[in-house]
């Protein structure tokens, strides 16, 4: 047997024999992407602290990664597709393991944005060529299970990257959180190499590019905006990129429709199958990505809890992933895949709505039961919407599929943190205002509420005066705490009505089992057609 895998999987007579350790390579690889984004919420008090961060400096080291992750995925997709979904995954981890080195190297706020831009590059190109790669490999009869390892290793993720950072933040600098996605990737570029086919399609055409131009312009907007806009303002830029993300998107459309090869073919969201996925997705982690964010600063600022002590709490949502995995692979063939969505979005709600019941008194336990079910949800939904919109696509468009999935989680994130994020700001802002507003100087108070973290300093501040002293200060604690705790109850509750909207709505559009199983036949019927006309 070579050392390298050499023969392409079009070429197999069936199917490849070490496919399950090429799936091993493409969950380390899955892996490395999300923990980029779930590490730094515990790196972040200390890059605020030795950056000097503004808040407006975190989210744009923070979202810097999501804007090029979110806006390039589905050309990628494309141009891996066409040339080699293989060599596209290793050019996306050598990107991202440049990206890592630079960020763990640089002190300056703007490089370490440019560091996570770049890692966002190379996690565009990665996380479509995973999802290409394991349809290719596994035959459709395997599909659904490899597919639910897949969804199992980006909640595994969820937890492991706080878990990693804290583990690194007891005894190192935060740069050590960027360094160690090196070896991973390393590693991963070598599985690659030895245990994964070469993999393209086989009857591609001219890739769209100005289908593709649109629909980055379009995303990348829409994510700029929806960063930006709730967190600092609806001022001149973000009102400007919503229009032109408006503008583009219409635009796409419109193109892609007349387009004889377009880049996504947009009729497919006729497909109630496949659209009702897709926005199955969204909803999903818009509201499960919102609530880890602002739990875990629960977590680190008002029980006090430190990073690594952050990343073990956050265990439990990774082992209920793992068994909403193991039940969604046993009941969605029983039950029918809507089923199993919808399901999976109602306990993903309830588990936010538990979240309103936060206040001052609340301790990790409190928690626990919201972490759980969160996690439960993601193994019982994700994988079900994820297996359907892959099947959507014909063997020459792996790529775009992973891509269009991946648009709607990281678009879903990205509104769930910004969207139920600002709600929470504001929320705790206006506690904190009635509580402390004319006891503290008004710059002291402008900084209190601008983030839980400013107000525990001012309050370290005050403890040092002496004419204040630790009595004052420990009455600003407690304001802060309280204020904070309301916010999330407020946040989650706004959360959990938005969620049970989406599940009404994945519920409406989401078709029965005779209904999907006509889609399916439509869908395949399309795709032999765009064959017959390439």
């Amino acid at each position: 047997m070579p050392l390298i895998a050499n023969t392409p999987v079009e070429k197999m007579a069936g199917p490849y024999s070490r496919r399950w350790l090429a799936l091993l390579v493409l969950c380390l690889s899955l892996l490395i992407v999300v923990m980029a984004n779930t590490s730094l919420i515990v790196a972040a008090p200390d890059m605020t602290q030795g950056l000097g961060l503004s808040s407006s400096d975190l989210q744009w080291v923070i979202d810097g990664y999501t804007v090029p992750y979110a806006a390039l995925m589905l050309v990628l997709g494309s141009i891996g597709d066409k040339y080699s979904r293989r060599g596209a995954l290793v050019a996306g981890l050598v990107i991202f393991a440049g990206g890592s080195v630079m960020g763990s190297l640089v002190d300056g706020t703007g490089l370490v944005i440019t560091a996570r831009a770049i890692m966002g590059v190379g996690a565009a190109v990665v996380m479509p060529a995973t999802l290409s790669l394991l349809v290719a490999v596994f035959p459709k009869r395997e599909r659904a299970k490899a597919i639910t390892a897949w969804t199992a290793t980006s909640g595994l993720a969820i937890a492991v990257g706080p878990l990693v950072a804290g583990w690194l933040l007891e005894d190192h600098a935060w740069g050590s959180t960027f360094l160690i996605n090196v070896p991973i990737a390393v590693v991963a570029v070598f599985g690659a190499l030895v245990l994964v086919p070469p993999s393209k399609a086989a009857n591609a055409g001219r890739i769209d590019y100005v289908g593709g131009l649109l629909s980055i312009v379009s995303v990348g907007s829409l994510v700029y905006a929806i960063i930006e806009g709730p967190h600092f303002g609806w001022g001149t830029g973000p009102v400007a990129a919503a229009v032109v993300a408006g503008v583009g998107l219409l635009a796409f459309v419109l193109w892609e429709l007349r387009h004889p090869h377009p880049m996504l073919d947009v009729r497919r969201f006729a497909q109630r199958s496949f659209s009702g996925s897709m926005l199955a997705v969204l909803f999903f982690f818009f509201g499960t990505f919102g609530a880890i964010y602002y739990s875990t600063q629960f977590l680190q600022f008002v029980l006090g809890y430190g990073a690594l002590e952050t990343g073990v709490r956050l265990l439990p949502l990774a082992g209920a992933v793992f068994v909403g995995a193991a039940a969604t692979g046993r009941l969605t063939p029983k039950l029918g895949m809507k089923t199993m969505v919808v399901s999976g979005m109602v306990i993903g709600t309830a588990g936010v709505l538990l979240l309103t019941l936060i206040d001052t008194g609340s301790t990790y336990a409190d928690f626990l039961a919201p972490m759980m079910l969160l996690g439960f949800a993601i193994g019982l939904s994700v994988s079900p919407a994820t297996d359907t919109i892959m099947g959507s696509f014909p063997e020459s468009e792996l790529g775009v599929g992973g891509g269009a999935n991946d648009t709607a989680l990281e678009l879903g994130g990205s509104l769930g943190i910004a969207v139920l994020g600002s709600l929470l700001a504001t929320a705790y802002k206006d506690r904190l205002t009635d509580l402390v507003g004319e006891q503290l100087p008004a710059s002291a108070m402008e900084t209190a509420k601008d983030s839980v973290g400013g107000g525990l300093a001012v309050a370290e501040q005050i403890a040092k005066t002496p004419s204040a002293g630790p009595q004052q200060a420990q009455a600003l604690i407690d304001a802060v705490h309280e204020a904070f705790a309301h916010g999330v109850a407020h946040t989650s509750l706004i959360g959990g009505i938005i969620m049970a909207a989406g599940t009404m709505i994945v519920l409406a559009v989401l078709p029965g089992r005779k209904a999907a199983k006509r889609d399916e036949g439509e869908l395949e019927e399309s795709a032999k057609e765009r064959v017959d006309v390439g």
